[in-house]
């Protein structure tokens, strides 16, 4: 496995990118704004191919590299489904997983420093954002943070993982790089209280200044989401209200670009033939199934909110299929004019 921690010095931001293998997919997790040429010439270095971004949580302290990310490497941008950002291309909840080739990452929802806050983990290590952090934990105190809720995701949920499981916070102000598990029971002095009401009254008398950025960051990391508006100024979209009208017309192949576990949570349009976001590329290629269907067919990209099909159809036209459009808002969005006709 390819891994690597990243460090911004300014906002002490720790980011990680993961790969399974040279020359395979990767994913990042808490990028920053201001560090993403260094991120792409990493990638590039180690011919590594970014498909998707993760931010566990909405951040106060530094600018998130979700967005950029994105626009340049055209990467799946991934948060919990409690996040106030306006757009992601996929929200994950409790228990689900976030996958790319030759890894998978478990999904823990673990609110209290936030309330959109989430951790990811995998056989050996777990990425805990700022709910846990080496040695202490992540304040509780804005953006809806809740000192009980905190406590029971770190006592009920990741101090139940295995005592050897690596740590890997999105900050330290210490050098501190990775810890334990058993590292952080034993040694976190937040963590040796004996009651739930023990960890409030501590969280409760911290009394810490408000991050450097927070008027910056957070409204900033609340809207992240591709400009859905300059894709329909080309042409290119169709807005919810319209789809109906599109159903089960010949001349027309609905495209849907989201993952399998996507499609059996939230269901999908009726009719729609299913092409993975990750395999558009290949798909649009020269004998690709949807070269092949677009030269007798209009095709229509749809996905959860709208970001992987924008990115879609604007490949679609690069590969000359003058005709792809893609479904404005997503799915989300089609299924609010569906309820509201009940």
């Amino acid at each position: 496995m390819i891994f690597r921690q990243l460090f911004d010095s300014v906002s002490s931001t720790y980011s990680y990118i993961l790969a399974s293998r040279k020359g395979g997919e990767a994913l990042i997790i808490d990028p920053v704004l201001e560090k993403v040429d260094r991120y792409i010439q990493l990638l590039n270095e180690l011919d590594l191919r970014l498909v998707k971004a993760i931010d566990t949580h909405l951040h106060a302290d530094h600018v998130t590299g979700l967005g950029a990310l994105r626009d340049r490497t055209l990467c799946v941008t991934v948060m919990g489904e409690q996040t106030k950002a306006d757009v992601v291309s996929m929200r994950v909840g409790d228990g689900e997983t976030v996958d790319i080739e030759g890894l998978q990452l478990g999904v823990i929802y673990t609110p209290g420093h936030t309330d959109d806050s989430y951790s990811y983990y995998m056989d050996d290590r777990v990425f805990t954002g700022d709910t846990l952090l080496i040695r202490g934990t992540g304040r509780t105190d804005f953006q809806n943070g809740d000192a009980r809720q905190q406590y029971d995701s770190i006592f009920d949920r990741l101090l139940k993982l295995p005592d050897d499981t690596l740590v890997y916070p999105a900050h330290d102000y210490k050098g501190e790089t990775v810890s334990t598990i058993a590292e952080e029971r034993a040694f976190n002095p937040r963590l040796q209280v004996n009651t739930v009401d023990e960890y409030v009254e501590l969280m409760s008398n911290l009394h810490l200044p408000n991050p450097k950025m927070m008027d910056t960051a957070v409204p900033a990391n609340a809207r992240v989401g591709l400009a859905q508006d300059e894709i329909a100024k080309r042409g290119w979209a169709v807005q919810a209200s319209e789809l109906n009208s599109l159903l089960n017309r010949r001349d027309v192949a609905i495209v849907d670009l989201r993952e399998d576990r996507e499609r059996v949570k939230h269901g999908e349009i009726p009719g729609s033939l299913h092409v993975p976001y990750a395999s558009i590329a290949d798909s649009l290629k020269p004998g690709g199934v949807l070269r092949e269907l677009g030269a007798t067919k209009s095709l229509l990209f749809y996905c959860a909110f709208g970001e992987r099909s924008a990115m879609a159809v604007q490949l679609a036209q690069e590969a000359g299929l003058k005709s792809g459009r893609h479904l404005h808002g997503g799915i989300s969005a089609w299924r609010k004019v569906v309820d509201s006709a009940l």
